[in-house]
């Protein structure tokens, strides 16, 4: 089921603080970081897979990077899935150490690979020819590889990175002569990864994926190559409408893990959870600018659009939508809540009920903390917003809001323009 936030006088709390509240504090939008939710969800997937074998969690940071939120995961032992260098360098600063980070990049530069290897973090190769041209870099580095499983899973055409054919990996017909080419090279080779798309919900397809993976270790095992571990990448859903229902990791674990102990003679799983971690942890903050009634369609038209979430737009997701200051009062008619860009596909939820809406209302956009602020923009030239971080009732600031003034910081005007 979707998460239940507690509500005191008709006002919605997060992490015990009053929405209305850090709205009047920190102003609108702002994205409210529950530590606790954080904590909660982290202990809950790594405690579902430990039980049964050792198990490494590699948190997703592409779903959010905030540092704030990064040292929690440092603090709870997760390591990280990075997929740029900007990621593996956010997450040194937030903490980690590089023995803590995976970095799965596609189409990756020869400049990028050698500031990667250089910073000593493992390198999950997604090409054969990026193993060649890290062979001339970083000779005898710690690798593994993402394979093409032929398996995909996600909530839009546009996460599935698993079927046949995607950009994503080394085809599975090429799998056994690379990792031998990996071997002949002299590379570290630590592993075997695959992803097979984002917000998963069933079973079936991850252990479709794993059947793949397994035959491939043993196959990899007949060149003399004993993998450490066996990545099953991330993609795990979570649910974003109230009557949804959830997948359920404690099966998903033993289904897993029996098949890799009962298969092969790996030790270690990796699994890469992002949204599985941060995604109910984070409530987006909107103020209500404007209520319209536009004859066949009723709009309330707030301060946060497609440029501080591109979810419902860009993947027509479903976000869950309330009125936090009026939170558990009876729902009237349906509205279309909209933001402030000049585009019609700008809007955060279709024809949802809610309580009458006034302007200076405060609308709480649910399940946030995944792709939210990580995929926010500039575009109308509006400056990216605040992340406040919430626990045991306290609120606090953990990223000011941009400026205008800083959107220009690396703009310049030829001299002859001036």
């Amino acid at each position: 089921m979707m998460r239940e936030f507690e509500s005191k006088d008709g006002v919605m709390m997060i992490g015990g603080k009053s929405a209305v509240e850090i709205a009047e504090e920190f102003g609108t939008p702002v994205y409210v970081i529950d530590e606790a939710r954080v904590r909660e969800n982290y202990r809950n997937i790594y405690g579902a897979f430990s039980r049964f074998m050792d198990t490494k969690i590699h948190y997703a940071c592409k779903a959010n990077t905030n540092l704030a939120l990064l040292r929690i995961l440092e603090q709870e032992g997760s390591g990280i899935d990075a997929v740029s260098i900007g990621e593996v360098k956010t997450c040194l600063k937030a903490g980690f150490t590089p023995d803590r980070i995976m970095y799965t990049g596609v189409n990756v530069s020869n400049q990028e690979l050698k500031e990667v290897a250089d910073l000593g973090v493992m390198i999950n190769l997604d090409s054969v020819s990026e193993m060649e041209r890290l062979a001339e870099i970083a000779p005898q580095h710690e690798i593994s590889f993402r394979i093409t499983p032929g398996v995909g899973s996600g909530h839009s055409a546009k996460v599935i990175t698993g079927s046949k054919g995607a950009k994503f990996g080394i085809p599975l017909d090429e799998v056994i002569n690379t990792y031998a080419r990996a071997k002949d090279l002299g590379f570290k080779i630590k592993g075997i990864h695959a992803h097979i798309g984002s917000g998963g919900q069933v079973v079936e397809p991850f252990m479709d994926m794993m059947e793949v993976l397994i035959n491939l270790v043993n196959e990899i095992k007949e060149l003399g190559i004993d993998l450490d571990f066996i990545d099953m990448g991330g993609g795990i859903g979570v649910p974003y409408r109230p009557q949804e229902e959830e997948m359920d990791v404690g099966e998903l674990a033993m289904n897993l893990t029996d098949m890799i102990q009962e298969e092969t003679d790996i030790k270690t799983i990796i699994l890469e959870p992002g949204r599985y971690i941060v995604c109910d942890a984070v409530v987006l903050l909107t103020g209500v600018n404007d209520v319209k009634d536009a004859g066949i369609k009723k709009y309330v038209g707030c301060d946060a659009g497609f440029n501080t979430l591109i979810r419902p737009a860009m993947y027509d997701s479903y976000h869950h939508v309330a009125l936090a200051n009026k939170f558990g009062k009876a729902c009237t008619q349906k509205y279309d809540v909209v933001g402030p860009i000049c585009e019609s596909g700008d809007y955060l939820a279709h024809d949802r009920v809610l309580p009458e809406p006034v302007e200076g209302d405060i609308v709480a956009v649910y399940n946030a903390g995944a792709y939210g602020f990580s995929m926010s923009s500039n575009y109308n030239s509006r400056p990216l917003c605040r992340e406040v971080l919430v626990n045991d009732g306290k609120a606090e600031l953990v990223r000011e809001a941009e400026t205008v003034e800083e959107m220009w910081r690396h703009q310049i005007i030829p001299e002859r323009l001036a």
